[in-house]
């Protein structure tokens, strides 16, 4: 015991300095960040003099400043500035540097002025929103936003801003919004952008914009040319020569761009697909001998070449097609994001997943290697995500009953105590939301993305995680990830909490529309303040409401409030979790009594988790 004791006071310093090592940030910085911010702009309606205090020193105090938002109420680390219409004067606030894990940025109808800094990207790194609209910026758009590779919003419209849109920015996949309308931009409008954002009210009352979604862009005309020519006659036969030269020059560079343009277009989102011609023959390797033999052809021809049409979903870890083969049986493919790890590395992995089976995961029946291109081959799940049935309400998915509701949440819970706690090696899932669990045609969940974490890079298992915004899931992420930037097995519970809440609920993690507007903070938050207001049955679905159930809805709620406390030590484990549950269930028979084993680490689950952090830590440092 005292050996144990000794070993875990050597892995916790251990921890301490690998992770105070690799964090270069801290508390202090944000108070210095709001400061600088506050000293750089003219506070003209006293808002920010009336309500950024800097006196007081409790910790979490800036928590309490107008358009500060934290990352938990008790920390001095800022998540998210919202400064929106306060007449504030003045240049774009550097001091947002010091900021360090800030995600959202909203200065917009202010009368902010002067150019966006080129080196944007050093200042809002890590932002998923930036929010600039309706201002006084001018000059060019910064090519350095193309490094702000978080980004799902960019807004930039209502400025002064000239010269062309970056092509760079491109390359900013994850964007969801963006708008640059009503400004002074020229040239041509990038064609490599999501198609998603090519809406012409993104790019409205710029005149000298071309391309997709306004007309194609053209070299110059003749009557351009003509004009230019004898303007320049006047001026003497020199520097009509040079005129003429300059002319060409935008002529041809036009021309380069249009082809460029051309050649670079994608309608159909599956250039990537074409590219495989050549190894169309490449087999897929099965891990059930029952089904048939598949190469990549099939699952080309099933996807119609991966069109974006038959995109399902999307999220960190790649994007799913649907696929159904000429015989009619449908399937799932899923593309994988770019990994960092070698062929061998990924072999090894599919070897470890492929033996991964249960009744509550999505059956990996294969998984293709082609060029780059990793391909995983899913069984089809006919009812979609459990997401679309919570908060999606439409002629087909009417509200669950309680019943429906409390089965999806035993058999997820089952399925993630046995990933935590029978598997072998156990996996630690890290991207739990509402959206990772499909539901079949029998509404069975069955758990997907398990194990994936492990093929992706290094920083899409760390900050990215709540930070790329993909799957809009701030509200999943546990507090104390923002220190650690280590996935544990409190993490999940923490996020399977907030799905156990939404099932309950019928809230959005991040946006709860039954509370107050003065209300600022995600779900969790919310259920904590309810709960010790003695209000927690204000919270409940009102669907759900006198049926008959209320007893049973209360357990449910107090289960998910115990996943989702600030502390991970006082969480339960995943395998208390599907206990608790299981009870509340009992006479509905959803489970049978040796589905799940007890784990031989509830003793001393504390050291244990303590060996999953270490290793963690190992892997990617």
């Amino acid at each position: 015991m005292l050996i144990s004791g000794m070993f875990k006071i050597v892995v916790s310093g251990c921890l301490w300095l690998l992770l105070s090592c690799s964090l270069s940030y801290g508390t202090e910085t944000d108070i210095a960040c709001l400061k600088s911010i506050k000293a750089s702009v003219i506070d003209t309606r006293n808002y920010l003099n009336s309500s950024w205090n800097f006196d007081n020193t409790t910790e979490g105090f800036i928590c309490t400043f107008l358009g500060v938002e934290c990352w938990h109420p008790e920390e001095n680390r800022v998540l998210n500035i919202r400064l929106s219409d306060m007449g504030l004067k003045g240049r774009f606030p550097i001091g947002l540097q010091n900021c360090t894990s800030i995600t959202g940025i909203d200065l917009s109808s202010n009368e902010l002025f002067g150019s966006i800094p080129q080196n944007i990207s050093n200042i809002t790194h890590f932002a998923t929103s930036l929010d600039l609209s309706s201002n006084n910026f001018s000059g060019e758009i910064p090519r350095g936003l193309a490094n702000c590779t978080f980004l799902n919003v960019l807004k930039l419209d209502h400025n002064r801003l000239t010269g062309q849109i970056p092509a760079e920015l491109g390359s900013l996949h994850r964007l969801k919004e963006f708008s640059v309308a009503n400004n002074l931009l020229s040239g041509p409008i990038p064609s490599s952008f999501n198609v998603n954002i090519f809406s012409v009210d993104n790019f409205a009352n710029n005149p000298g914009l071309c391309g997709k979604p306004f007309d194609s862009c053209l070299p110059t005309s003749k009557k351009t040319n003509t004009g230019i020519i004898a303007g320049a006659a006047i001026g003497g036969v020199t520097i009509a020569a040079i005129g003429v030269s300059i002319g060409m020059f935008f002529y041809y560079r036009k021309m380069s761009v249009t082809r460029k343009m051309k050649k670079d277009d994608d309608p159909e989102g599956n250039k990537w697909a074409k590219s495989l011609k050549g190894v169309k023959g490449t087999k897929v390797s099965m891990f059930e001998k029952s089904i048939s033999k598949m190469r990549l052809s099939d699952l080309l021809k099933a996807t119609n070449n991966f069109n974006k049409e038959n995109i399902i979903g999307s999220g960190r870890t790649g994007s799913v097609y649907k696929a159904v083969l000429e015989d009619g049986t449908p399937f799932m493919v899923k593309r994988l994001q770019d990994s960092q790890h070698s062929e061998k590395e990924f072999l090894s992995e599919m070897a470890t997943l492929g033996s991964v089976k249960h009744p509550n995961l999505v059956p990996l029946l294969g998984f293709c290697v082609a060029n780059k291109e990793r391909l995983l081959v899913y069984k089809h799940m006919s009812n979609g995500t459990l997401h679309d049935h919570i908060h999606i309400a439409d002629e087909i998915r009417k509200p669950m009953e309680w019943h429906l509701r409390l089965k999806i949440g035993i058999r997820a819970a089952k399925g993630f105590a046995w990933l935590h706690h029978n598997c072998n090696p156990r996996i630690i899932h890290r991207n739990i939301s509402s959206k990772c669990i499909l539901l079949d045609a029998d509404f069975e969940p069955k758990i997907s993305d398990f194990g994936l974490a492990r093929l992706m890079n290094p920083i899409d298992t760390h900050l990215s995680t709540f930070v790329n915004g993909e799957f809009g899931d701030l509200g999943y992420v546990a507090p104390e990830y923002t220190r650690t930037l280590v996935a544990t097995p409190k993490g999940d519970v923490f996020s399977f909490g907030i799905v156990l809440l939404e099932l309950v609920t019928g809230e959005k993690p991040t946006h709860v529309a039954k509370a107050p507007e003065s209300f600022k903070g995600n779900l969790a938050e919310w259920i904590i303040q309810l709960s010790s207001n003695s209000q927690l049955h204000d919270a409940v679905d009102k669907f759900l409401v006198g049926k008959g159930v209320d007893n049973e809805i209360f357990q449910f709620l107090k289960v998910a409030c115990s996943c989702v406390l600030p502390t991970a030590k006082e969480r339960p484990t995943m395998f208390e979790v599907y206990q608790l549950l299981r009870a509340i269930g009992e006479k509905y028979h959803f489970t049978t009594d040796d589905e799940i084993l007890m784990p031989s680490d509830t003793g001393d689950t504390d050291y244990m988790e303590e060996l999953i952090v270490a290793r963690e830590v190992k892997e990617n440092n």
